[in-house]
C-alpha cells in the first residue's frame, strides 16, 4: 500500500519518516512541491515528494497532515478522490489554540468528508502530538489511537496502520463520532501546551 502524507510540517514530516521506517511506501505532497521533495530526499529511500495532485493519484491512502483551515485548498487542489481514505488528523483549532472553531452538532472529518463525497475519511491520530508519532519516542509506553469511520475497510486499513506504527487502534464507531474525539484532541493541547504536561502526553480509555 502507498501512503501519501500531505504536508511538510512538524506533523507531516513526523508521519513521513514513521512510515518509512515502517518500510511502506511513502510519497509526500505539498503545495509548494520543493519542499515535499526536499523532504523526501532527506528521508531517504521508498520516498517520493512532489505536489498535491501527484501524492493523490500515486497513493492508496492519504494522511490530511495540515491545519484543518488548509484541508479544503488541499482537496481543491487534489483532483478526484474517489475510492481514497482519507485520514483526517487534524483539530479545528482556533488561531490561538485555546478554543474550537466548529464542534459538537460536526466535525472537521464531516466537513472533510462532504467535501470530498467519494472518498472514506477517517478520524484518526488528532490524540497524538507530533513527537509522538516515532515508535521510538515513545519507548515503554503502549499509546491508543482512536479511530472512527463509516466505510468497515477504510477504518480497518487504518488501524492496522496504527497497529503497524506501533500504537493501540481504538475503534471509536462511526465519523460522526468525530464530533467527540476533536474536543479530546483539543483537551490534549490544553493539557501538553498550556496546562504543563508538555508534549509527551496522550489520552486513552480504560478497557475492563
Amino acid at each position: 500500500m502507498k501512503i501519501a502524507v500531505i504536508g511538510t510540517g512538524n506533523i507531516g514530516a513526523a508521519y513521513a519518516r514513521a512510515l518509512a521506517q515502517a518500510q511502506y511506501e511513502v510519497v509526500v505532497g505539498d503545495r509548494e512541491p520543493g519542499k515535499a521533495a526536499a523532504l523526501a530526499q532527506e528521508i531517504g529511500a521508498k520516498v517520493e515528494g512532489g505536489g498535491i495532485a501527484a501524492a493523490f493519484k500515486l497513493a492508496d491512502l492519504v494522511i490530511l497532515a495540515v491545519p484543518y483551515q488548509a484541508v479544503a485548498s488541499v482537496l481543491a487542489t487534489a483532483g478526484d478522490a474517489s475510492g481514497k481514505v482519507l485520514v483526517d488528523v487534524s483539530n479545528p483549532i482556533s488561531e490561538d489554540f485555546k478554543d474550537l472553531a466548529i464542534g459538537l452538532t460536526t466535525s472537521a472529518a464531516e466537513q472533510t468528508q462532504a467535501a470530498a463525497p467519494g472518498a472514506h475519511v477517517v478520524k484518526a491520530f488528532n490524540t497524538i502530538f507530533a513527537g509522538l508519532v516515532q515508535q521510538q519516542a515513545r519507548e515503554g509506553r503502549k499509546l491508543q489511537v482512536f479511530v472512527a469511520g463509516d466505510e468497515p475497510t477504510a477504518t480497518a486499513k487504518v488501524r492496522e496502520l496504527a497497529q503497524t506504527l506501533g500504537f493501540v487502534a481504538v475503534d471509536a464507531g462511526a465519523l460522526r463520532n468525530s464530533r467527540f474525539l476533536e474536543p479530546v484532541g483539543m483537551m490534549n493541547i490544553q493539557f501538553g501546551f498550556f496546562l504543563g504536561a508538555g508534549p509527551s502526553t496522550a489520552p486513552s480509555w480504560a478497557h475492563a
